[in-house]
């Protein structure tokens, strides 16, 4: 069946009271530029709690729906038929109609679930439950009502017009991107922080990403692994600001100066200090991490607390209590995980210590961080000023 209108339904945009036109307007936008990858025109509109997209021609149903999936806020994606008649015998007509079209097997069992925004309309929900189920019944006597378990709901709404519809494909649902402001994702090539920066993006929040670069050490084609992973994420966040962050010679700096088995945990530390300053700057107001407790040296409780201590941002870790196969089912579901198991090393596996502490005592690492004091804010400067910018959509 071809269906010129989708209805979309959104779940936690219903609770949000006076402010919920700013919600669905948010909504509205993003499913605007998911629909602008798919050929044919559209055009979206709005009425209590509900939304419709219609198309004014031809179009791919199936590309349409899987670009609709992408979009956060979007609880449900409901094929529907919409008629403007509202005369009941008409409904009746339609209703059956749309199960002929829509089931061409009509072996199955069935409820009919009515609601009657319209208030003003002449038969209540109740009496259009059993007349339209009658109606289905005296057409197709192969279909069984079940009212506790049927196989198909069929949903018919009565508002400023009668949507029928009885298939309901589910959305990501979250919030609506550009709604919550906008955070600073530390971006690698692994597995982890591209799952973050989905997760984040899915409570409305914008998303840029900040990548550290260590030329020679790490090659141009693991910079360009960041750039997919950035484009991939793009997907269901809206576009990227990719800051790609020189970082190799504060590495080596640290690598001359400090213990090497603080060499992760005092990279890390200026890595967080540096995506502040340009989360900052571009006016974001948190940051991201992939970082899971247990999982890396770097990663333990304490080394945790010894990274947070350089940040005046809130640092977001939206996976700190999954395991690591919990975060590859994410990464497969986004479609991350093949690019981020490319064998292309970044910044941080390169410069790894054999035997990295993993309990760092804060104060030690202060007086370690002191052997930098000549040079690394010049150098850290330097590498703020020097970054390069990719725009990733």
């Amino acid at each position: 069946m071809f269906y010129k209108s989708l209805l979309i339904k959104y779940a936690e945009i219903g609770t949000k009271g006076k402010n919920r036109f700013m919600f669905e307007d948010a909504l509205i936008k993003q499913m605007r530029r998911a629909l602008k990858h798919v050929e044919g025109e559209f055009q979206i509109s709005k009425e209590s709690g509900r939304i419709y997209v219609e198309a004014l021609g031809d179009y791919d149903f199936d590309e349409a729906v899987e670009e609709l999936q992408k979009v956060f806020g979007i609880a449900w994606i409901c094929p529907m038929v919409q008629i403007e008649e509202k005369d009941f015998e008409n409904l009746k007509r339609e209703v059956v109609s749309y199960i002929d079209q829509v089931y061409p097997d009509k072996h199955f069992t069935f409820k009919v679930d009515s609601r009657r925004a319209d208030k003003n309309y002449p038969v209540p929900s109740e009496q259009m439950n059993r007349d339209l189920g009658e109606v289905i019944l005296e057409a197709y006597p192969e279909m069984k009502v079940d009212v506790h378990k049927p196989d198909v709901y069929v949903r018919v709404e009565v508002r400023n017009q009668v949507n029928i519809y009885s298939q309901m494909i589910p959305g990501p649902g979250g919030m609506p991107v550009g709604t919550n402001g906008k955070a600073m994702l530390l971006l690698s090539g692994g597995i982890d922080s591209p799952v973050a920066g989905y997760m984040i993006a899915k409570r409305g929040v914008k998303i840029d990403a900040v990548y550290f670069h260590a030329p020679p050490y790490t090659s141009e084609r693991a910079k360009q692994k960041v750039v997919d992973l950035a484009k991939l994420v793009a997907v269901y966040s809206g576009p990227i600001q990719l800051h790609v962050v020189n970082f190799t010679d504060i590495q080596l700096y640290i690598y001359e100066q400090c213990p090497h088995e603080e060499l992760t945990i005092i990279m890390r530390r200026y890595m967080m200090k540096i995506a502040e300053h340009i989360a900052k700057e571009t006016g974001s107001l948190a940051l991201i991490t992939g970082e899971s407790i247990g999982q890396v040296a770097s990663q333990t409780v304490q080394s945790l607390a010894a990274t947070n201590e350089v940040c005046t941002l809130p640092v977001f870790r939206p996976v700190i209590g999954f395991d690591k196969q919990e975060i590859v089912d994410i990464s497969e579901k986004i479609h991350t995980f093949e690019t981020s198991i490319q064998p292309y090393e970044d910044c941080c596996t390169i410069f790894v210590a054999k035997h990295p502490v993993t309990k760092p005592n804060i104060n030690i690492i202060h007086k370690s961080e002191m052997k930098l004091q000549e040079k690394i804010d010049e150098m850290m400067a330097a590498a703020i000023e020097t970054r390069e910018v990719i725009w990733c959509d």
